[in-house]
């Protein structure tokens, strides 16, 4: 089985802590959907045939297109592989695009799961991060979504200016109130060259500190697991079988094939694994759009160690102590003394052979894997 990503790079604006790629030329939409079937039919014979476990369109905005070109493309994929019912297909959507007749076109044209980009559910705290939406619309549009698809995400977003522990905690459970089936956590990261990165060197914003967002971060992980969500990746919280199959599937190393400008895939041919993306450029991807990519590489033995262990631990897949032992060009000795060191800061857990974080090794998850890592 395989997955599908497309990235739709349109937005209204950019979001001052947005560091993704996208354009905010909406009358590119057309001309960008014909370019995104041509390169489909060229990158076919990756997939062609094959049961397709989970489609992601993500961005960008992808609510801001039609569902008809949505339509389109699902059923150029189903002409070329297997399409069911049991494919997970997921909409990235913002409150402000979702009224009743665009959730039941988006269920109507396939659509079956919606992650929807909340952030808060504070005016307060909504107008701090820049977001177009209402709390109001937050509201409304995620108990639109739960009476129409069988399977919702949303995300929620601490850190932002101004933001108490306590703030937080509203956001917390003014979700667990509507009970999505899934609940992403983000921590506010300043990106470099984002709008808020320079006000934030400017002295024109001051963002809550590491400590505070870590207290929220462990108060979400206490508030979620205690309301019956599974942790099961450093940012996401799932109801029982609601885990995002596309994104657990990328941490697990299976392959996944990206359309459209700065997509990335991740294919295995003949044993060998091979990375590749697109160009960051709309222009140029919508020139040669089945042919302009900024990058490709196949894995080195090392490469393959690394990403297994920084992967592993994002969602506490075990990993084999004699694995690590594999890659440790230090020696034995250096290894049984990291894990010493990870083992009484509460970090990993080490049972039968295995390591595994904890709840608390979450916010260290880089840490740990650099210390894991064969240099």
């Amino acid at each position: 089985m395989i997955c599908l990503y497309v990235h739709i790079p349109f937005c209204r604006e950019r979001c001052p802590y947005c560091d993704f790629f996208l354009v905010t030329k909406a009358g590119f939409v057309e001309r960008f959907f014909e370019a995104l079937a041509v390169e489909t039919a060229a990158k076919s014979p990756l997939f062609a045939g094959q049961p397709i476990k989970a489609i992601h369109f993500g961005g960008g905005t992808p609510s801001l297109v039609s569902p008809s070109f949505i339509e389109s493309w699902l059923s150029q994929v189903a002409s070329l592989a297997g399409l069911s019912a049991e494919t997970e297909i997921t909409l990235e959507a913002n409150p402000e695009d979702l009224s009743s007749d665009s959730l039941d076109a988006l269920k109507a044209v396939g659509v079956n799961r919606l992650s929807i980009g909340v952030q808060s559910f504070t005016d307060r705290k909504l107008r701090a991060l820049g977001r177009a939406h209402s709390a109001d619309d937050a509201l409304r549009t995620v108990a639109g979504a739960l009476d129409r698809f069988p399977s919702v995400s949303i995300d929620l977003m601490c850190g932002a200016e101004g933001e108490t522990l306590a703030e937080w905690e509203l956001d917390l459970r003014a979700a667990l109130r509507l009970r999505p089936h899934h609940v992403s956590v983000y921590m506010l990261t300043l990106e470099e060259k984002t709008r808020l990165w320079r006000d934030v060197r400017k002295g024109l914003r001051d963002l809550p500190g590491e400590e505070v967002q870590a207290a929220m971060y462990r108060r979400a992980a206490e508030i979620l697991c205690g309301a019956g969500y599974r942790h099961y990746e450093i940012s996401n919280f799932a109801l029982e079988g609601h885990h995002s199959r596309y994104n657990l599937a990328s941490w697990m190393r299976e392959p996944y094939i990206g359309f459209g400008p700065a997509a990335h895939s991740f294919v295995v041919d003949s044993g060998a694994e091979r990375r590749f993306s697109n160009a960051t450029s709309l222009t140029r991807y919508l020139a040669d759009p089945a042919g302009a990519v900024d990058f490709r590489e196949t894995l080195t033995e090392a490469q393959h160690f690394d990403e297994e262990v920084f992967l592993s631990l994002r969602i506490r897949k075990p990993l084999a102590v004699e694995f690590l032992r594999k890659g440790d060009k230090l020696g034995h000795q250096h290894l049984d003394s990291v894990l010493d060191t990870l083992q009484e800061k509460g970090w990993i857990a080490l049972e039968s052979g295995e390591v595994t974080l904890t709840e608390a090794g979450f916010l260290f998850a880089d840490l740990v894997a650099s210390e894991l890592l064969s240099e």
